[in-house]
């Protein structure tokens, strides 16, 4: 990052959810990796994004040129864990013609008359591009689980499924960074509350969000079974502590920085003969009027299309024609 703050550690290392991880000893206050703050932390993030910027566009270039890699971002978290902000913050730092995004709440009633995966698959993102996941296809071993929508024995069998998935997605060329932002109890009831507080902020409120906070326990408690049994080799959980914004924003910036730079995509090389349409462009400045032309766009700074040239002329006649005018009086 040159001149900027960095990392002390790897997050990827360090918010990976390995075999023995346990959610209920995770501090989510701290900022594992990171003891410069919150002001060096936003320009450190500001830097990334510029390269991000360049990787990203290589990644696009590669898609639209026969190659089939693509990077999916699935982020979870309960309410007010900050996805939204994730979204706006860090992937708003990209070309939006790169971006795929993506939100599941509810199926519809065209997306339950599917298997539950059918609405995933069909939002996956193509070749070149980076996709993002506002909630996901783990929905199903949270939520669906929790609030008990499917019968035990059925949903059991959903993260050997959901293992499956993945591993059907890292193999079809898309990285997979699983992102899971966890707030604390404390943190999450005081930014309910401000939502409550501040008129603008009465649209991000949903009664139910109370509800689900009512079960926190229980939530916990999906989350730590699906760490267990679904953050594997080829698509882990990333477990993020999510009770400071900025701590959260830039350890995904660094995650999908990373996963990008592993890709170590170079620019395509070109499909025709450089030589040959350089001296073909070439023939075409050197025609009559293209010269004159350059020249009036850059002459004194005046440019518009050549407006300025031809509006000068157009003056000096004017001019002129009022000279003789005066003479004739």
């Amino acid at each position: 990052m040159g001149k900027h703050a960095e990392w002390d550690e790897a997050p990827g290392e360090l918010l990976r959810a390995g075999r023995d991880f346990v959610l209920a000893d995770l501090d989510r206050d701290a900022t594992p990796g990171w003891s410069e703050g919150k002001a060096a932390a936003e320009k450190a993030m500001a830097a990334r994004g510029e390269e991000l910027s360049d990787l990203q566009e290589r990644l696009f270039a590669d898609g639209r040129t026969g190659g089939d890699r693509s990077v999916l971002l699935v982020l979870q978290g309960l309410d007010t864990a900050g996805k939204g902000g994730i979204v706006r913050h860090v992937l708003g730092m990209l070309d939006p013609q790169g971006v795929a995004l993506a939100s599941f709440g509810v199926p519809t009633a065209e997306e339950r008359k599917h298997h539950h995966l059918w609405r995933i698959r069909r939002a996956l993102p193509p070749a070149g591009k980076i996709g993002v996941f506002d909630r996901s296809h783990y929905e199903q071993v949270l939520v669906v689980k929790v609030d008990g929508l499917e019968p035990a024995e059925e949903n059991e069998g959903r993260y050997a499924e959901l293992n499956r998935f993945d591993r059907q997605v890292v193999n079809a060329g898309t990285t997979l960074i699983k992102v899971a932002l966890m707030v604390s109890y404390e943190e999450q009831g005081a930014r309910l509350r401000e939502r409550l507080e501040r008129d603008d902020k009465h649209w991000k409120y949903n009664p139910g969000d109370v509800d689900t906070r009512l079960k926190w326990d229980e939530f916990q408690g999906a989350y730590q079974e699906m760490f267990t049994r679904t953050s594997t080799e080829a698509a882990p959980w990333y477990v993020v502590p999510a009770d400071h914004k900025w701590y959260a924003r830039i350890a995904v910036t660094e995650l999908l920085y990373r996963a990008l730079s592993d890709l170590d995509l170079s620019w395509p090389t070109a499909d025709f003969d450089v030589e040959k349409e350089k001296a073909r462009l070439a023939a075409t400045m050197s025609e009559p009027g293209y010269q004159a032309h350059e020249h009036q766009d850059t002459d004194g700074g005046r440019g518009g299309g050549g407006g300025g040239g031809t509006g000068s002329k157009e003056k000096d006649k004017k001019g002129k024609k009022g000279k003789k005018g005066k003479k004739k009086k």
